[in-house]
C-alpha cells in the first residue's frame, strides 16, 4: 500500500517516532504502525492531521500524482497559446504585404518593413485577445 510507505518515509524524513507522530494526529502509536504496515488506513479527518503533521498535501499522502497532469496541461495549452501568436502574425504580415504589393508604389524594402510591422501588429492584437479571455475566464 503506498499511502503506509509515504507515511513511513515522510514521518522518517521529519524525525518523528511513531509515538510523536500518534500525539500530532491524536491516535495511538500502534494505529501509526498500522497504518505504516498497511493494515489500516486513516480516515478523511485523520488525513487531514497527518497532512499538516507531516507538510504534505492528502494527494501527495495517498500517492495522487497531480502535478504531471497539470504539467502536461499546461504545455499543451502553452503550445496552443505558441501557434495562435504566429497564426495571427503570419495572417496580419500576409495581410500587409498584400496590400504593399497591389499598392504597387512601395521598394521592396518598404514592403518588407511593412509586412514585418504587419506581423508586429498581429503579435499585439494576439496578446490583447490572450489577456481578454483570461479574463473574462476569471470572471466565471
Amino acid at each position: 500500500m503506498e499511502l503506509g510507505k509515504n507515511i513511513y518515509t515522510l514521518r522518517k524524513e521529519k524525525g518523528f517516532s511513531q509515538e510523536q507522530l500518534a500525539e500530532k494526529v491524536n491516535v495511538t502509536r500502534q494505529t501509526i504502525s498500522n497504518w505504516e504496515l498497511g493494515e489500516t488506513s486513516p480516515n478523511p479527518e485523520q488525513l487531514k492531521l497527518l497532512s499538516g503533521a507531516l507538510n504534505k498535501s492528502i494527494d501527495e499522502l495517498v500517492g495522487n500524482d497531480l502535478t504531471y497532469i497539470l504539467k502536461e496541461e499546461c504545455d499543451v495549452n502553452a503550445k496552443s497559446i505558441i501557434r495562435i501568436y504566429i497564426a495571427l502574425a503570419f495572417l496580419c504580415g500576409t495581410i500587409a504585404g498584400i496590400w504593399s504589393f497591389s499598392a504597387n508604389r512601395f521598394r521592396y524594402s518598404e514592403m518588407a518593413l511593412i509586412i514585418i510591422a504587419g506581423m508586429i501588429i498581429g503579435l499585439c492584437l494576439a496578446v490583447v485577445c490572450h489577456n481578454i479571455l483570461k479574463y473574462l475566464k476569471k470572471q466565471e
